[in-house]
């Protein structure tokens, strides 16, 4: 009874906190930190062990699955190479460079114990670092590079503290320590590519979305066993194969399967991740209490913790600089990116979960333990706070380019334009003679309606209070609320089963879902919307050299206003400079005068926006 009243306990302080830190803006990891801290050392608060197995089995396995699926398995093969720098050559970078300082500074410490508090800090703890990324808008590709080396520096770390921790029992030879290398990234490798592929074709012939929710919660746990067992890194094995199960979603599962593991695994991380913060912040009192064994001073603690959380800061900044210096002096083909991607870069090294797991890991006879494991603490907390804090400032000071909210709503619409293409012509052609006309013509309003309401998200200019999409939802909503007090009468009177009125409200709810969410951003000021480079395309229509014509009107459509109807958005002829209103738009008047004029191209006269429409080849430019 005790034990599950300190684990509800345990959920509701995160929740709580959690939300509080929400509403202040503030880092939920280092808040609960404090939090867990301050709780310590309350009277009668029972003493939390974070037991290493526990977190390495128990809460790093899923952790990381439920991190690979969401990372898009392209974009990890497009920056493979930074990732291993980040992933790999950091990590021995920093293990061998905190190595070296806690050797200098931790009185009678051997180099091998040095060498495994080095890679016991050397991991960051990416989600906190995306977690602010994607707060305050950091570009996407910095994101991606930090997620991705989130998933794969754990393995690199951990292989590192087990060679150092067989070096304290004795000598390794540099042989050893390379064989260790390798047996672990093949042997996991190996592992994730056997679970990864074997549970995709698993999961392809499972119909129940319960079934195969349950299935992907053991997943990581059958990917890091076997790895584990035949000393490959189980952390690599459960990596590939979240990272091959993610990219195979969407072919392998029912949509309804998707959405249940997608809010399942998004709780669980919730949970794990927040949890585990605040247990290390309940470890403070357990450490303190050790350390004061030792017989070192606090000024000389505080010298040792402060010099290698400089040091674990300090390796971090100079891989980055050198990898961009070096990248300058050889004059790589590869475009360099700016060096203040790499100054966010190397400030966003937040510590967390694997940090404090790996110092409990040392063997209890490791010399000097309880200063290490406090030297781990520190540097947990210390790069929350330090680097955690700063980090929003630091983005917002070297003006890094944000995603555009109107560049992703332009892409949106041209993916949801080629899908609604490609899904009328299979209508006409799977169609048979008996369908009923008015079935086909509600799914094509439908499909049409889903790719204008997607258009409508670009622009600010409109002569309508609000876009059609816009007050097809607000009617819904009503109606929807409406259909549920009648659902609720229903079964207050129990005129119907249970079991029907489940079904009923399992309808409402789907389709109070599948409404297409009010998230519309005006474009970022200042900026210019041209059709981004992975979007565009190009066809004769769109490389003709267009004469330069201003725009007629750019605040109208003429023809709207003589037949008294109104617009959404303006467009206008780039052959002839005439300005019509958009597809959204009541009478459709620049798709009129494509087909009146044969007249191809035309591009957006919104304010801020460039991009262009070809009608001929139904290509964005």
């Amino acid at each position: 009874m005790e034990i599950a009243a300190e684990i509800v306990a345990l959920v509701v302080a995160v929740l709580v906190v959690s939300a509080v830190a929400r509403r202040l803006d503030w880092p939920a990891p280092l808040c609960l930190i404090a939090f867990g801290v301050a709780v310590s050392f309350v009277p009668g608060i029972p003493e939390y062990h974070l037991e290493p197995e526990v977190v390495l089995l128990g809460l790093l396995p899923p952790l990381l699955y439920s991190s690979a699926i969401q990372v898009s398995l392209i974009d990890f093969r497009r920056n493979r190479g930074p990732i291993a720098l980040l992933s790999v050559g950091l990590v021995v970078f920093t293990t061998f460079g905190v190595g070296l300082v806690a050797w200098l500074v931790v009185p009678g410490l051997p180099l091998a114990a040095a060498i495994a508090l080095g890679a016991v800090v050397a991991p960051p703890d990416a989600v906190a670092a995306s977690a602010v990324a994607r707060r305050v808008g950091m570009p996407r590709k910095l994101v991606r590079l930090l997620e991705g080396e989130s998933l794969f520096n754990d393995a690199a770390a951990l292989v590192a503290l087990r060679t150092a921790i067989a070096a304290i029992a004795g000598s390794v030879s540099l042989w050893q320590v390379g064989g260790d290398f390798l047996r672990a990234a093949v042997f996991g490798a190996v592992a994730g590519l056997v679970v990864g592929f074997a549970g995709a074709w698993v999961r392809t012939r499972l119909d129940e979305p319960v079934l195969d929710t349950a299935l992907s919660f053991v997943l990581p746990f059958i990917a890091y066993l076997p790895a584990e067992a035949v000393h490959g890194s189980g952390v690599l094995a459960v990596v590939i194969a979240g990272l091959i199960l993610g990219y195979k979603a969407p072919t392998m599962l029912s949509g309804s399967s998707r959405l249940a593991s997608r809010l399942n695994w998004h709780t669980i991380q919730f949970l794990l991740e927040n949890m585990v913060f605040l247990l290390i912040g309940l470890q403070l009192r357990r450490i303190l209490a050790e350390v004061a064994d030792t017989g070192i001073g606090i000024p000389a603690l505080a010298g040792i913790c402060a010099a290698v959380l400089a040091a674990t800061v300090l390796t971090r900044v100079l891989w980055l600089a050198g990898i961009g210096l070096f990248r300058r002096v050889i004059g790589t083909k590869k475009k360099v990116w700016p060096w203040r991607y790499s100054a966010v870069l190397a400030w966003a090294g937040m510590r967390g979960v694997v940090t404090l797991a790996a110092a409990f890991v040392l063997p209890q006879d490791t010399p000097q333990r309880p200063v290490l494991v406090l030297a781990a603490f520190v540097v947990v907390a210390g790069t929350l706070a330090l680097q955690g804090t700063t980090l929003p400032a630091l983005i917002r000071r070297l003006r890094l380019p944000a995603p555009d909210p109107a560049e992703d709503a332009l892409q949106e619409a041209a993916v949801l334009n080629d899908m609604t293409r490609a899904a009328l012509a299979k209508l006409e052609e799977i169609r048979r003679p008996e369908d009923p006309d008015d079935v086909v013509e509600r799914i094509r309003d439908r499909l049409q309606a889903r790719s204008d309401a997607a258009w409508e998200q670009l622009g600010r200019q409109s002569a309508l209070a609000e876009t059609p999409s816009d007050a097809y939802r607000r009617l819904r909503i009503q109606l929807l609320e409406a259909e549920r007090e009648v659902f609720l009468k229903a079964r207050a009177a129990g005129t119907a089963d249970d079991d029907v009125l489940r079904r009923v409200l399992e309808r409402l709810d789907i389709e109070e879902s599948m409404l297409d969410a009010d998230e519309e951003e005006p474009p970022m000021e200042g900026r210019e919307l041209r059709t981004p480079a992975a979007t565009a395309g190009s066809c004769k229509h769109l490389a003709h050299d267009w004469p330069d014509h201003r725009p007629e009107t750019t605040d109208s459509c003429a023809e709207c206003v003589a037949e008294g109807s109104t617009w959404v958005h303006l467009r206008m002829c780039l052959k002839c400079g005439h300005v019509a209103c958009c597809d959204s738009s009541p009478k459709r008047h620049a798709s009129r005068h494509f087909h009146d004029t044969l007249h191809p191209v035309m591009r957006s006269v919104e304010p801020g926006e460039t991009w262009r429409w070809c009608f001929v080849d139904k290509q964005l430019g």
